[in-house]
């Protein structure tokens, strides 16, 4: 799949496709519904199949730490758009300048100038342009005047529940795992690349990979059993604390994941740490030596959980 990023880099052999707009945050179930029917379009029109979404999410721009927590990062994004058949991910850069483009100038120097859409999907809560007065009726107009069709896809509905990425952001925060993944189709997962840490975890026999969070707000935090995927092709199992380390004066959000029977090099890997179940908030002891204490009981309750699901 290929990734644009930013309008400059449109050319004439982009022009012609069929498109879908949005943040696409997590990928979920309802998601797949907007790109299974742009899948079927752009077979029926033989042009490629394109996703248009935004970084930052436009709400970050406008609420920065307190917009919502971000689900998915643009890597994440690409990678489960990769999986589902997309031929392109336009990725634009949502600034204040592009937030000020009118729906109708997003529309006629967008879509008709330099991706000359030939068909249109989007979600049925879908607004653009400046204050959001772009909407379905508009667009509708639009392709009767530029000979392009839009549709709307109906929000998917889960056990009476529209399917929505807040949605998962609650389940999420609330701990409720299974809810989540019902939503998403899959288990939630965190995907980043190894750092150096503090190195405390290796002073008390628990060492651990430390992947920064590169987004302003996580969706989840606390201690997680979990599983690891991107070493060696194999499945490893562990535990790992999604949050600030208040006992030892944490300052920025980090994923710090032990993983049972291994001690290699890992700095520099990319991994995927598959949130199985929570255990528990993080809080702040009194002591290193009490956070030791809790730790060890972390990871028999994870070590437990693992026998039992294998």
């Amino acid at each position: 799949m290929e990734l644009l990023r930013g309008i400059h880099n449109l050319n004439t052999e982009h022009r012609g496709c069929v498109l879908s707009i949005g943040n696409f945050d997590g990928i979920h179930l309802g998601h797949k519904a907007v790109l299974s029917r742009l899948l079927l379009e752009a077979k029926r029109l033989q042009v490629p199949a394109t996703v248009m979404t935004f970084e930052p999410q436009p709400a970050e721009l406008f609420a920065g730490d307190n917009a919502p927590a971000r689900l998915s990062r643009l890597r994440d994004k690409f990678m489960q758009l990769e999986k589902q058949g997309l031929d392109r991910l336009l990725c634009v850069s949502f600034t204040h300048q592009f937030a000020n483009l009118s729906a109708e100038d997003f529309i006629e120097e967008l879509l008709i100038k330099k991706l000359d859409v030939k068909f249109l999907v989007i979600g049925d809560d879908f607004h653009f342009g400046y204050q959001r007065k772009g909407d379905f009726k508009l667009l509708k107009a639009a392709g009767q005047k530029y000979g392009f069709e839009v549709v709307d896809t109906q929000s998917l509905m889960q056990q009476q529940q529209r399917i929505s990425s807040s949605r998962i952001r609650g389940f999420l925060a609330d701990g409720e795992l299974e809810q989540a993944a019902l939503m998403l189709g899959r288990k939630y997962s965190i995907t980043g690349r190894v750092g150096h840490g503090q190195k405390l975890g290796r002073t008390i026999g628990v060492p651990t990979a430390n992947l920064l969070l590169k987004r302003r707000v996580s969706p989840v935090s606390g201690v997680f059993v979990v599983s690891i995927f991107g070493i060696d092709g194999k499945i490893y199992q562990g535990v790992a604390n999604i949050g600030q380390r208040p006992t030892v004066q944490g300052i920025r959000q980090q994923l710090e994941v032990h993983i049972f029977d291994f001690n290699a090099d890992l700095y520099g890997m990319q991994l995927e740490v598959v949130l199985e179940k929570k255990l528990r908030d993080e809080v702040r002891f009194n002591s290193f030596a009490e956070l030791k204490i809790q730790i060890d009981k972390d990871i028999k309750l994870a070590k437990q959980w693992h026998q039992n699901k294998s």
